[in-house]
């Protein structure tokens, strides 16, 4: 167990005595002055990035402090500094004192760039911020300033122009998954301006597109947009990077590690990234179709160096129906390997090869009635014992007989019936 562990540090949120002690004359020149974290950690020797971090998580209330938020360091722990929407902490700070001003009548003949020079705050800022947060106030305001007679006649809200500029960017934002950036490069309008349209006058759009990335944050799907607005989908770069490996690993049988070692590539790099982002063609290697939530674990393993290795070998046996042995032979493979491989990939063939129809009607194994059929045909068209043709055609008789009992039971009888008959003659 670590020090801060048992001294109760982790429970009281506070850091280690030498983490403390290291920040320390910088979290002082932090909170008694306005030197920027830049300033403050070179002075001290310290990196900035670790004094944000250290600041941010054990003197929150300095961090909010430096944005117009008074608090203790009780109440700093439940607010938070980067909402995923809506007015951060310390823009509402700023900008509070002149929002509340502009909903009061005692401020009502003054207009908003007015009021925001009253205040000290920048009147686009105000302007802006009324607009994404307080709309409702703004129509207000303006409502009671011309029942009033004081309207200064500006026209408000959206231009016309500006409406049919972005009306065919706000269309594909409706209709598709198109992030901002590729709607604004679709349509040829500014990002930028795009961005603040949809904010001021779109608000349900925004809505709906965030509704849309919570889905996602749980279940990706690629080409498609995620928790954060992106679409789920490599960078370019790493596309074009692996562009040549994915057309050979498609259309050739060569492996990764050859494909790699051909391109000067990674191949553990190159196998991550076939299978997040190729995963159709990663499972149509393996011989199995890609479906949602398959695994690779779920599937045989199968190469196409394999498959194109015993080609020539299945449509052989295919067209002419010949033993797989004879086969196998012809085609310099291994007999017994030739059948596993046939019974992983080509079941339906391996059946069919497997067993063959006797003349009695019973299917029987091709490979045992290859083996034993010169000693059937004995059997069935002689007298002679079963254990003395084995003996003969140098068999195991236990493994004959078996066969023979299994599969031709009427031939036992038949001899059985003969022996009798035989012996009845030699009594009389």
């Amino acid at each position: 167990m670590n020090d801060h562990i048992r001294n109760g540090h982790k429970r009281t949120g506070r850091p280690g005595p030498e983490t403390e002690e290291k920040y320390r004359r910088a979290v002082e020149m932090y909170a008694a002055t306005d030197l920027s974290r830049a300033e403050i950690s070179r002075r001290c020797g310290v990196s900035a990035s670790g004094l944000y971090g250290h600041i941010r998580k054990y003197h929150r209330h300095l961090l909010l402090a430096r944005n117009g938020i008074e608090c203790s360091p009780e109440e700093a722990v439940a607010i938070g500094m980067s909402p995923c929407r809506g007015q951060k902490p310390g823009t509402h700070a700023k900008y509070k004192d002149a929002i509340a001003a502009c909903d009061s009548m005692e401020y009502i003949e003054y207009n908003v760039s007015q009021i925001a020079r009253l205040f000290g705050v920048n009147p686009s800022g105000l302007g802006n911020q009324l607009r994404a947060h307080y709309p409702e106030l703004v129509e207000r305001r303006e409502r009671e300033r011309r029942r009033r007679g004081l309207a200064d006649n500006q026209r408000r809200g959206v231009r016309t122009w500006c409406r049919e500029q972005y009306a065919g960017a706000v269309e594909l934002l409706r209709t598709t998954e198109l992030t901002l950036p590729e709607a604004a490069e679709k349509c040829g309008v500014s990002f930028s301006g795009l961005r603040q349209h949809i904010w001021f006058y779109h608000k349900d759009l925004i809505e709906t597109r965030s509704d849309l990335r919570e889905r996602a944050k749980s279940h990706k799907r690629i080409g498609h947009v995620t928790g954060t607005g992106r679409r789920h989908e490599p960078m370019s770069e790493t596309r074009e990077h692996y562009r040549e490996a994915v057309r050979l690993y498609r259309e050739t049988p060569l492996t990764i590690k050859a494909i790699c070692k051909q391109l000067g590539l990674n191949p553990h790099s190159f196998s991550s990234y076939l299978h997040i982002w190729h995963r159709e063609d990663a499972f149509a290697r393996r011989g199995a179709e890609y479906c949602e939530g398959l695994r690779f674990s779920d599937t045989k393993s199968y190469k196409r160096s394999t498959a194109a290795k015993y080609a020539g070998a299945i449509a052989r046996l295919k067209e002419s129906g010949l033993p797989t042995a004879r086969v196998a032979a012809e085609f310099g493979l291994h007999p017994e390997c030739f059948r596993q491989y046939l019974k992983e990939h080509e079941p339906e063939l391996h059946t069919r090869q497997g067993m063959v129809k006797a003349q009695n009607g019973s299917l029987v194994s091709a490979r045992s009635m290859e083996k034993y059929g010169e000693a059937i045909r004995l059997y069935e068209t002689t007298d002679e014992p079963l254990k003395s043709i084995a003996r003969r055609l140098d068999i195991r008789y236990p493994s004959l007989g078996g066969f023979v009992r299994r599969n031709f039971p009427e031939l036992i009888e038949r001899h059985k019936e003969s022996y009798r008959q035989a012996g009845m003659r030699t009594a009389e």
